[in-house]
């Protein structure tokens, strides 16, 4: 069976398609990556040190300044120790109010950015892989996990060295802590605050580049497809009338917007006027015909006539002529031979409007 895997998995030499990577979304699959998680909530709380913590410092101060400075005044008697005690878990409450919102926050936001609230059935339903104690097993001892086990040895080693070396030239004025009177040690601590967490948060932006693109070429590997199954991809959606049709409009629009944008190039747009419009161009240096660059009935041709108006183009009306062009003549091609004389005289009478000569 495991034989069977490998030679599965080394048949599957094609990148996966758009349809197996919406079918894989729809079943609650997607790129997802814990570190980038870590790096938002990691990035919230240095900005919280260092943006909020200044204003925080102050009121911690005023606060808690009695019950270290005067700890005999707060007595057993009465309740003193417990009223102290509820009156301290009360205040830092309302101090870590704000950072804790703030670092939900950004914990919400970083999985919005990776999962787009994606919510499957699939992912949720109950199923016997998930609980059976061999298939625990076997997640317990992949690859993959072994894989996860390092990356996660290697990011303690990391960060702890970085906050370490961070800190090491304070190391001496930690030693000496007790002697500083309370300005003097939140001013240290406040500074020391800082250099960790921005050191560990640019560590932490470095990790989750790193993982997000492992997780991605991981997530594209699982999802690459055998050579058969894109072939017979291929012919269950061509063979769906639904997706042929789908198909067919997607390319429509494709070539109505290219075509619309070749209209600012066009040298005169012939109309009926209202239900028909051809845009046509000629360069006689290199072209032994007029060709048509967009052609339109009803709003289409409305859009092409706004267009050629807004570029000083001129709106030529010759009825006959517009019906004429639009049943017989495509797009990007020269007009059909038994027109070449009455489109003859508009472009040469357009020509000599700008001055132009029909030949060189």
């Amino acid at each position: 069976m495991a034989g069977d895997d490998a030679q599965d998995d080394s048949q599957k030499t094609e990148e996966p398609s758009q349809k197996r990577l919406d079918d894989a979304r729809e079943k609650g699959q997607i790129i997802f990556s814990r570190e980038v998680n870590n790096m938002m909530i990691l990035g919230s709380l240095c900005a919280i040190i260092m943006g909020v913590f200044p204003y925080m410092m102050p009121q911690f101060m005023i606060k808690f300044t009695p019950f270290i400075a005067r700890p005999e005044d707060f007595t057993q008697g009465n309740g003193g120790t417990w009223l102290a005690i509820r009156h301290i878990l009360y205040e830092m409450g309302l101090l870590l109010l704000i950072p804790l919102a703030l670092t939900t926050v950004a914990a919400l936001a970083a999985g919005f950015m990776q999962t787009r609230f994606n919510v499957s059935s699939e992912r949720i339903t109950p199923k016997f892989e998930k609980i059976s104690p061999l298939k625990g097993l076997k997640r317990m001892f992949s690859l993959r996990s072994v894989i996860e086990l390092i990356k996660g040895i290697v990011k303690i080693t990391v960060v702890g060295w970085v906050a370490y070396a961070s800190v090491e030239a304070h190391l001496p004025r930690i030693a000496a802590l007790a002697s500083y009177d309370m300005n003097a040690m939140m001013d240290l601590l406040y500074r020391m605050s800082i250099r960790i967490s921005v050191a560990i948060a640019l560590v932490t932006i470095v990790i989750a580049l790193l993982d997000y693109f492992y997780q991605r070429f991981e997530y594209l590997k699982n999802l690459r497809m055998t050579k058969q199954e894109v072939k017979d991809e291929y012919r269950q959606q061509e063979g769906d009338p639904h997706v042929k049709s789908k198909l067919r409009q997607i390319r429509m629009e494709r070539v109505r917007k290219n075509m619309l944008a070749n209209v600012p190039k066009a040298d005169v747009v012939i109309t009926n006027p209202t239900h028909y419009a051809i845009a046509l161009r000629y360069d006689p240096s290199t072209m032994s015909a007029p060709i048509v660059v967009a052609k339109g009935v009803d709003k289409v041709a409305a859009r092409i006539r706004k267009i050629a108006d807004e570029h000083k183009i001129l709106l030529y009306r010759n009825p006959p002529l517009a019906r004429a062009l639009y049943d017989h003549a495509e797009i990007d091609k020269e007009i059909p031979m038994e027109h070449y004389q009455a489109v003859a005289k508009i472009i040469g009478y357009v020509f000599r409007l700008k001055g132009k000569k029909l030949k060189k």
